[in-house]
């Protein structure tokens, strides 16, 4: 990318707003014109800072005859024109408005809140679940508990909307809350903290325990390590004979939480590697933790929303032979963004490096694919455990010529790989398949097999 082309792809984005106009480099010149006629013109750049010069003269220009584009304003001019400069880059860089900049910063590092997940109702809003270290829990909130009113203001019959906003506030500020348990009343007053989102959720099934991760934020590696602790060190049940990893529909998050999860289950091996243009770009990442597991068996969920972060983990664990992988091939979302802020408190998310597996191969476009496959119907997942009892792996071929592939793949080989598994969302019979899976230390062994 040159800087003539970034100014000619950035003043593209006025005629994705206004499509009379028209840009052009010719003759050493940038041309903007509107309606066939010649608005405003340079000299075609040969710096990035000549680049920002002369955008912002036409862009001026621009903006001064067109009442469509006061009309919708300089950040939707901002986004079209970073719209038009990323769709020469790759799939996942972009610019982010102020607006969603603040939410996803709000929902990457927890809101400064009470702790609570709540349903509004008639008589106010019922408890449905307390945060672990939060404000709530602190104060001995349980679900069930109705609030009844929050700093004067009635609870009953709001909506979700404003029941968060009502619960939320600044760092520090007070909430009081008349509460109902039972027939009893009570008033407390606590005081709003941040409280990571909770992406850490626990069950069982018979001797299974099944963690669900639902995102990787600025807090999911200790929720995951507590959770295994409680398991195995503080039981309340007998210890969890093996483990599934519930990574379906999981979009990422923060790349340091995929290697920390990695930590609490690998204490040896190569997590990742990445690799870009900058010598920092370039790194490998090792394991360095504790097996929290106590070395159970795990089967990880994937499906084809499964991107990123989730993805990470998914391949350092199988890539190790520590974990089955079950369902679909993944979205094969590979490259790392880096945020850049920017004065008007939006973003710039830009692709910094790609991720390679442990084994080398990369994640981007190819995925991680299974190794019982789930997304074909459940004969054939049926099938598939049979084989796997029986030592036979039906996926083992595809995965050995996946873990050969270097950068760059060619796309039909990519194509060739991935409709051995195509992705899917998971389906119902999932679990039970990984389930299944564990049960038999035969067919566990196939699909861990190199």
């Amino acid at each position: 990318m040159t800087p003539p082309d970034l100014a000619l792809w950035a003043l593209r984005g006025l005629t994705a707003l206004e499509p009379g106009f028209d840009v052009e480099a010719r003759d050493g010149v940038l041309r903007v014109s509107l309606l066939g006629r010649s608005l405003a013109q340079r000299a075609t750049p040969n710096t990035l800072a000549e680049a920002a010069i002369a955008l912002s003269w036409l862009y001026g220009a621009a903006w001064g005859v067109s009442p469509t584009l006061r009309r919708v304003g300089a950040d939707a001019l901002l986004q079209a024109s970073f719209d038009e400069v990323f769709n020469h880059l790759d799939p996942y860089s972009r610019y982010v408005s102020p607006t969603t900049a603040d939410s996803d910063r709000d929902r990457r590092m927890g809101t400064a809140g009470l702790g609570l997940q709540v349903e509004g109702g008639p008589r106010g809003a019922t408890v449905l679940a307390v945060m672990p270290d939060s404000p709530a829990e602190a104060a001995g909130l349980q679900p069930g508990d109705v609030l009844l009113s929050l700093n004067g203001i009635s609870m009953a019959r709001q909506t979700p909307d404003r029941l968060a906003a009502l619960l939320e506030g600044p760092l520090g500020s007070r909430a009081r809350l008349r509460i109902q348990r039972g027939r009893g009343h009570r008033n407390i007053v606590l005081r709003r903290e941040v409280v990571p989102p909770q992406t850490v959720r626990t069950a069982r099934q018979g001797d299974v325990l099944v963690l669900r991760i639902t995102a990787f934020s600025s807090d999911t590696a200790d929720q995951l390590g507590e959770a295994l602790l409680m398991a195995f060190d503080h039981p309340a049940a007998p210890a969890p004979r093996s483990l599934v990893l519930d990574l379906r529909g999981n979009r990422g998050g923060f790349l340091r939480e995929a290697i920390r999860v990695v930590d609490n289950i690998l204490s040896a091996g190569i997590v990742a590697r990445t690799d870009g243009r900058h010598p920092d770009a370039r790194r490998v990442w090792h394991a360095a933790g504790m097996d929290l597991t106590q070395g159970r068996p795990i089967a990880i969920l994937v499906d084809g929303r499964t991107a990123s972060s989730a993805e990470i983990v998914t391949a350092a664990l199988s890539d190790n032979g520590r974990a089955a992988v079950v369902g679909s091939a993944t979205m094969g979302k590979g490259l790392i963004q880096i945020l850049v802020p920017l004065p008007n408190e939006g973003e710039l998310s830009l692709s910094w490096s790609r991720i390679l597996a442990p084994d080398g191969w990369p994640l981007q476009s190819l995925g991680v694919l299974p190794s019982l496959c789930t997304s074909l119907g459940a004969d054939g997942a049926t099938r598939g455990l049979e084989r796997l009892a029986q030592g036979d792996a039906p996926m083992g071929a595809v995965l050995r010529r996946q873990r050969q592939a270097r950068v760059p793949v060619l796309p039909s080989e990519i194509t060739a790989l991935r409709s051995a598994c195509p992705p899917a969302e998971g389906r119902d019979g999932d679990l039970q398949a990984a389930v299944t899976l564990l049960s038999n230390p035969e067919a566990y062994r196939t699909a861990t097999a190199k």
